[in-house]
């Protein structure tokens, strides 16, 4: 495999070359500079309502990078800006766009991730996978890609799971995307909407709407699992005896 890679980089012509090692650079810098950045940040201290296109692009990169390594605080940097839309120092629509960007473009990059580093990607996987509430999620949403997909990024810890595995099946990634691009618009424009709203209604305690947002989300989440839950253990129940068709 190192003889293979060997060979086709010395195809490569030298301009490409040296856009491949600069790109990389690039990345492992930025990466390197995000993760020096939040060591003793937060989501609500990304934020900074005094320069909104930095705050935007906080908001994307970060909601991007939570898709592929769930210790960065995404969905707290995406609920602090729609506090801060709420409070009249940054807009609320152009956070919805930059958290939906940030959540498609992350999925699809584990998805990648995950199609060409199996190897890689499966024992961290099937690590996630042993966690009993993203069992007890996966047993309830198994029924299909596209509901696993759309529905996956409400439960935390689950979007890791869902894309990653739709990178390691044989789901073609034009049948992915779609479901991705649905699935990250609806959640960011739910979690942004839910976060403005509490924040409108709780002005005085700004902070407090962050959290209480996150509860929300938690709480809705736990009830539909427990509705279908229970409802397909009625399903599957058999018929009382001496009961008719």
């Amino acid at each position: 495999m190192v003889s293979s890679l060997g060979a086709r980089w010395s195809r490569l012509a030298r301009s490409r070359k040296l856009l491949l090692v600069a790109g990389g650079v690039g990345v492992v810098v930025g990466v390197a500079a995000t993760l020096n950045y939040i060591s003793d940040n937060d989501g609500l201290s990304l934020i900074d309502p005094s320069n909104p296109t930095r705050s935007y692009m906080m908001v994307f990169l970060l909601v991007a990078l939570d898709s592929v390594v769930p210790i960065f605080p995404g969905e707290t940097t995406l609920n602090a800006a729609a506090t801060a839309a709420a409070q009249g120092t940054l807009e609320l629509a152009p956070i919805i766009v930059a958290g939906a960007l940030g959540a498609i473009v992350g999925d699809s990059a584990l998805f990648w991730i995950a199609r060409r580093s199996s190897t890689r990607v499966a024992p961290q996987l099937e690590k996630a996978r042993a966690n009993e509430k993203i069992k007890q999620a996966l047993a309830i949403m198994d029924t299909s890609a596209p509901l696993l997909i759309v529905g996956g990024r409400y439960v935390p810890g689950m979007r890791f799971v869902v894309n990653a595995t739709m990178g390691l099946s044989d789901i073609p990634y034009r049948r992915f995307l779609p479901w991705s691009v649905l699935g990250g618009v609806l959640w960011s424009v739910y979690t942004c909407l839910l976060a403005y709203k509490v924040s409108t209604t709780l002005a005085e305690f700004p902070l407090a709407s962050v959290v209480i947002s996150g509860f929300v989300t938690t709480a809705i989440i736990a009830i539909v699992l427990v509705i279908v839950r229970r409802r397909k253990r009625e399903v599957a129940a058999p018929a009382e005896p001496g009961s008719t068709a």
